[in-house]
């Protein structure tokens, strides 16, 4: 956890208004507040001093003493940290509407009755690199040590939706992640692998209708049913405009192949999300929690809105939708939002869209430790890092999780390094006792006014969102892009002013560190192979029938939402070996391109 420094008197207020989305509790005056007695006296024993009494006597002796110098108590997103939180914290908080109990409405507490005492969470390690056959070698080493389900990381070309030999992947090919470019790909990716048995996470967004069309239809030629498949495909496009900016489509178009896809879904891969609304990208492109956690449920919200215009029955598509957080190194703020996301989503499932389903109400979850957290200096600390950022996830209440890998930051990950974070992993789930009970940090005065607050200024969030006409509106005003910088900008500023120290990097650093980790490098070689696999793929397939799948698909796209599902075309184009680039720009005919327009 991140030292916080620098004086207490340096423009708290200013700092907040900057991190937060409207009013909230605690935001104005909190910092006083612990030096107002809390109410009633705690059932003093006769002859004991009450409760107040106590208290009384503890803030005389207090401000007698000398907090240390520098101090800068303030969580990432800005909320002022009180030097004591006390039951006054949490007037007006009804723990039976507020809390319950695990597996119970709100789900605050979490979402099953017993947590990882009857289910660990699952250990999916992120992952992908190069060729298709060396990306299934790794696969079947993570499996063989004991990971219990794949994360498929693709290369930036295949985020893209370009084809390996299309002129923008040069140099890209297989760098960040495994270059897939057709059904082939994905047959020699998941070699070995029985997609039966295990569950399969693909981050992929703008193409993932189309990667979602490989994998089906590698399962059908393996003779698995599609009923029988688990697993989750990312899918959140509009997180793509907001941080990580790779799409293929504008906004709407996009939200119609997307609504496609979960219709297609819900209906022939019953135990498949066809979602998994990302606040990973968001808060890797420098938000903070509160914008995280706002803008990732709004954007969730604004799925349900369409697929409920569309026709759909809310508690039909509502339990395949999950969710994707980043934890972060602020421990107990990155414990709070999740206890937050998971209450405020059950409400407004509940309350707000009237879904009847316990199911349409649960938040599940996927946490990826903070990427952004990472350094290239000193990046055994990294190990250190990422173990804290995991156990707040797992004391958050995740399904699965990844923990990254110390040498992320430099390139992808080293055999070694990849072992070394799934025993992370592994330590937490078995060795220290923190899955034994069930959200053991419960009842804690900071950690439940801290989500208390997060879930008020999420709101605020919420309200400003409305009124600026919904989230795609506010994408094309560029408010969720400005809020995302102005955030990374004041975080960057707080480490170079050393108000915030990060170990080894602007404290406590070794001028003359030598690099003395592996570090794994991807052959030039990768693109040329690829390349090659490619032109053979296209001379040895049924090209008739590759071509009149393609026209189907762009024919479907221009009918209008709900008359045609595209989702069942790009299936077909999969099945003829159409490659991801032809499919693009199958739809590409019809939905055109989306140029965002410059912020900063």
């Amino acid at each position: 956890m991140a030292t916080r420094t620098r004086s207490t008197r340096e423009a708290p207020g200013r700092r907040t208004t900057l991190r937060s989305g409207g009013t909230a509790r605690g935001r104005a005056g909190r910092a006083g507040a612990a030096r107002r007695p809390p109410p009633g006296d705690g059932g003093a024993a006769a002859g004991a001093p009450s409760w107040q009494a106590l208290w009384r006597a503890w803030l005389e002796r207090s401000e007698k003493s000398r907090e240390r110098q520098g101090l800068y108590p303030f969580t990432i997103s800005g909320i002022p940290i009180k030097a004591l939180y006390t039951p006054e914290d949490l007037a007006g908080m009804d723990p039976a509407r507020d809390l319950s109990f695990p597996g119970e409405y709100p789900y605050t507490r979490g979402i099953h009755p017993t947590m990882y005492r009857g289910r660990m969470y699952t250990m999916r390690q992120f992952s992908g690199f190069g060729l298709a056959r060396e990306s299934n070698q790794r696969y079947h080493y993570l499996l063989e040590h004991g990971q219990t389900g794949l994360s498929i990381a693709f290369d930036n070309p295949t985020i893209m939706g370009y084809d390996s030999d299309h002129p923008k992947a040069h140099g890209e090919v297989g760098k960040c992640g495994v270059a897939v470019d057709s059904l082939r790909d994905m047959e020699i990716l998941l070699d070995g692998i029985d997609p039966a048995t295990i569950s399969t996470s693909m981050t992929i967004n703008g193409p993932a209708a189309t990667l979602f069309g490989f994998y089906l239809a590698n399962a059908e030629k393996r003779g698995v049913p599609l009923e029988r498949l688990r697993g989750t495909l990312q899918n959140d496009i509009l997180k793509e405009y907001m941080a990580q900016k790779c799409w293929c489509f504008p906004p709407r178009p996009s939200l119609r192949i997307i609504v496609d896809l979960i219709e297609f879904a819900t209906r022939r891969v019953p135990q498949w999300n066809a979602i998994s609304i990302s606040g990973y990208h968001i808060r890797e492109a420098g938000s903070t929690a509160v914008q995280e956690l706002a803008f990732t449920l709004a954007d969730g919200f604004t799925y349900v809105d369409e697929c409920l215009e569309r026709g759909l029955d809310i508690d039909d598509f509502a339990p395949r939708l999950s969710f994707f957080w980043n934890s972060h190194l602020d421990f107990f703020e990155e414990i709070a939002k999740l206890r937050a996301a998971r209450r405020i989503w059950a409400r407004h499932m509940r309350e707000r869209y009237g879904a009847k389903r316990k199911e349409s109400w649960l938040m599940r979850f996927h946490t990826q430790t903070a990427g952004c957290s990472l350094w290239d200096k000193q990046p055994e600390n990294n190990v250190v890092r990422t173990a804290f950022e995991g156990l707040a996830a797992v004391l958050g209440g995740t399904q699965s999780l990844h923990t990254n890998s110390m040498d992320e930051t430099i390139a992808l990950p080293s055999d070694k390094a990849v072992k070394i974070a799934l025993r992370t992993q592994q330590i937490i789930a078995h060795e220290i006792g923190v899955t034994e009970t069930i959200d053991p940090l419960a009842g804690s005065y900071y950690l439940e006014s801290l989500t208390n607050t997060l879930e008020e200024q999420a709101e605020g969030y919420f309200r400003q969102i409305e009124v600026m006409g919904g989230v795609v509106a506010g994408i094309e005003r560029g408010f969720f892009q400005r809020e995302i910088g102005r955030a990374a900008y004041q975080y960057q500023q707080e480490m170079e002013k050393k108000q915030r120290i990060i170990v080894g990097v602007n404290e406590y650093v070794e001028p003359d560190e030598k690099l003395e980790i592996p570090i794994m490098y991807i052959s030039e070689e990768v693109e040329a192979e690829q390349k090659k696999a490619l032109a053979e793929l296209r001379r040895t397939r049924d090209a008739r029938a590759c071509t009149a799948a393609l026209r189907a698909l762009t024919a479907a796209a221009r009918t209008a939402p709900g008359e045609a599902n595209v989702m069942e075309k790009i299936l077909d184009c999969a099945r003829a070996y159409a490659t991801e680039g032809e499919i693009r720009n199958a739809m590409r005919e019809v939905f055109g391109d989306y140029v965002e327009s410059a912020e900063f």
